[in-house]
Formats: structure tokens, sequence, C-alpha cells
């Protein structure tokens, strides 16, 4: 049984994907100067993953999946 509490590592398999609302808030985060660490445990989620999609941003300007 999983409690409320367990993170999303947990909860996430390799075939889920982030919402695009939790996309537009980590980068809205991203843009009120907020820190990757700070971002990360403010949502939830893996550092590894807010800086990949922090990068993609910067680099794409967009956080859609890509075809």
């Amino acid at each position: 049984m999983q409690t409320a509490s367990t993170n999303i590592c947990e909860r996430m398999g390799r075939s889920q994907e982030l919402s695009e609302f939790k996309h537009g808030t980590l980068i809205g985060c991203h843009l009120c100067n907020k820190s990757i660490r700070e971002i990360s445990l403010l949502l939830n989620i893996p550092r590894s993953t807010v800086s990949g999609i922090i990068t993609k941003w910067k680099q794409l300007g967009t956080t859609a999946t890509q075809p």
C-alpha cells in the first residue's frame, strides 16, 4: 500500500511523463530565480529531471515532448 507521502520517483515509471502544468510550474520557478535544488524540493521532482527540463527549455524554447 502506498502512502500519500511517497515521492514522485516511486510513483513514476519510466513510461510516465510530467504534465504540462508541472513543466510550466517548473519554468515559472526558474524564472523567479529559484535554484534547481529549491525547485526539486518544492515540486518533489528529481534534480536531474528539473535540470533537464530547464536545459531543454533554454535550448528549444518549449517543454513540449518532441516526436
